[in-house]
């Protein structure tokens, strides 16, 4: 099991816990992670919780829109994969969204994304019969989501 203290990060932790999207492979071209991390933690119906222990070796983002909880870029560091900080993580998110009040949590896997899929299953998360329609916003030519 893990050891690492799981708690908000701030402002000062924006670098190491973007890098630790990078390395898990969470970011894509079209979107800015240091913005999605500056909102997230300024917002007051989201958070990034991460954990601690020597440097930020886990991280998850979650927000409330008032009707569903979700949740994005979870991420552990390679290295310390497997001994359950994962699942350490997804608790603090559901624990942080039950105080907000919110009565469903949702998040989005790519459908080719094995490993994910089934770590979510394994914590009793269902796919749903919903299908996700989206569209950039603003300028510049639309990218795959």
């Amino acid at each position: 099991m893990h050891r690492a203290l799981i708690e908000p990060a701030d402002a000062g932790d924006a670098a190491a816990v973007v890098a630790l999207w990078r390395a898990c492979g969470l970011t894509r071209p079209w979107n800015d992670p240091e913005a999605d991390f500056a909102l997230a933690v300024a917002g007051p119906a989201s958070v990034v919780l991460v954990a601690r222990g020597e440097g930020i070796s886990g991280s998850v983002m979650v927000g409330f829109d008032g009707h569903r909880g979700w949740v994005y870029y979870l991420a552990v560091a390679p290295e310390r994969r497997g001994a359950g900080l994962g699942r350490a993580l997804m608790a603090a998110a559901e624990a942080w969204l039950l105080g907000k009040g919110a009565p469903k949590l949702q998040l989005m896997v790519r459908d080719d994304n094995e490993a994910a899929l089934g770590f979510y299953e394994a914590l009793g998360l269902e796919r749903q019969k919903v299908v996700v329609l989206g569209r950039f916003l603003g300028e510049g030519e639309a990218s795959p989501l």
